[in-house]
């Protein structure tokens, strides 16, 4: 079990924090597995901000998983759509335990020069 830092964009990191958004939709699912997510809240905060115990993870196709993540998405399904278009299989991380820092964190901290384009282990 790992840790995996994330880029996410900073109105989704505040829908994590508040409550309304519960699941982390990606297109590839991590090889390994993950205990935690950490989490980089993009431009223009380009900040690590938090992060969240992954509670489960949800495979299959993009329809499937939005009947079962649709409450508590966080997005709309114009958006979910967008995002999986042309793809076959949907990723989604439910998450637990969600944790906002006091004081946000470079990414240094964590040894990262550039924040990713999809995650990298931590």
């Amino acid at each position: 079990m790992c840790n995996i830092l994330i880029s996410i964009n900073p109105e989704h990191v505040e829908n994590i924090f508040n409550g309304s958004k519960k699941y982390e939709y990606r297109k590839v699912k991590c090889k390994k597995e993950i205990d935690k997510i950490i989490i980089y809240s993009t431009y223009p905060v380009k900040k690590v901000v938090g992060e969240a115990t992954v509670e489960e993870i949800l495979e299959d196709s993009p329809e499937v998983i939005w009947n079962e993540t649709k409450d508590e998405s966080g997005i709309n399904l114009n958006f979910y759509e967008q995002y999986f278009k042309n793809r076959n299989k949907a990723v989604a991380y439910k998450l637990k335990d969600i944790k906002k820092y006091n004081k946000p964190k470079s990414l240094l901290n964590y040894g990262i020069k550039s924040a990713p384009q999809s995650y990298v282990y931590v």
